[in-house]
């Protein structure tokens, strides 16, 4: 499938979902008298690299979950498949031929398996709802935005999360044999939609010697800049008195990291801050978007260490132009 999105222009506040289903099992004895159920799901274009009819799979000898099926053969590469209703803790009911959606996010493919595709939809983040702390919970935090269409309620799956829950290999890990502590102690303002890796960049970040306050969506990141601004006028200070660096995802309800960058590069008060898109989106083919609405370094997550570690050299590098 072609990667539509890349065609988007950066800053925006535009993004593209591929939507999908899973036919669900209805319980027997069900008030509804129905025997299953549609449930609406959606993912990044960006994320997709194709979809495919179900290949030959080969099981594989351990397996640390039950959702995973095993792996295939796909142009010599050998990528594991994910039963997407196994892992939501749902009963697949086998109406038709499923899909398989092929991923490529964080520097690693995988696949899911899902009932079918629908369509591709092009919308703005500011249609993209956080889902509530109930919906959360509900989800094991697997869903990071909630769209409301005509007749249905789509859901965001953060397909990060399974990946690294499936493989902790791939999560986000700190380069413990630097000295963190080394080095001045600065404030970070993180903006990131994902409850696990807002709460690991925390921890992280604090780790690496910085002060840090998070935030779910660009919308609060952009909220709460512009109150540093007015704070730092009224005292007669700069906005560098009160946070050195953003850090953003890019995908996130109401306001992309994209479009976040922007606004800030665009106002004179804030322009100077440095800003690092920290995503999974960072790749060859996307990183023109973060260079086109000026963010000062972009980095793919997992590397968590290579953050930190830029984030403090921009700081200081920042901070002497202005001394």
């Amino acid at each position: 499938m072609a990667q539509t999105n890349i065609l988007l222009e950066a800053g925006t506040n535009e993004l593209e979902i591929v939507e999908f289903f899973l036919d669900e099992a209805v319980p027997e004895g069900d008030p509804s008298g129905l025997t299953s159920y549609k449930g609406y799901y959606g993912v990044n274009v960006a994320k997709v690299l194709e979809i495919i009819r179900l290949p030959r799979v080969t099981a594989l000898p351990e397996v640390s979950h039950p959702s995973v099926q095993g792996a295939f053969n796909l142009r010599n590469h050998i990528i594991p498949l994910v039963d997407l209703s196994v892992w939501l803790g749902k009963q697949r009911a086998e109406h038709e031929s499923p899909k398989v959606i092929v991923t490529e996010f964080n520097k690693v493919t995988s696949a899911f398996l899902v009932s079918g595709v629908t369509r591709i939809h092009r919308l703005s983040w500011e249609a993209v709802e956080p889902p509530n702390t109930y919906v959360s919970s509900l989800s094991g935090d697997s869903i990071t935005g909630v769209v409301k269409l005509e007749d249905r309620i789509v859901f965001l799956l953060d397909l990060e999360k399974i990946v690294a829950d499936l493989n902790p290999e791939l999560g986000l890990r700190l380069d413990t044999s630097i000295d963190w502590k080394a080095s001045k102690r600065y404030r970070a303002l993180i903006a990131d939609d994902s409850a696990l890796v807002r709460e690991m960049l925390r921890d992280l970040m604090e780790k690496a010697n910085f002060d840090v306050e998070v935030v779910t969506t660009g919308l609060q990141a952009w909220e709460r800049l512009v109150g540093i601004k007015a704070t730092a006028e009224k005292e007669g200070k700069a906005v560098s008195d009160y946070v050195q660096v953003v850090v953003s995802d890019i995908e996130m309800p109401t306001m992309d990291g994209h479009n976040l960058t922007k606004r800030i590069k665009e106002d004179p008060a804030l322009g100077k801050l440095p800003v690092l898109l920290f995503s999974s989106l960072i790749t060859d083919k996307l990183r023109h978007k973060g260079t086109a609405v000026g963010a000062d370094d972009q980095i793919s997550k997992p590397e968590v260490s290579q953050l930190a570690l830029r984030a403090k050299n921009l700081i200081e590098q920042k901070l002497s132009e202005t001394a």
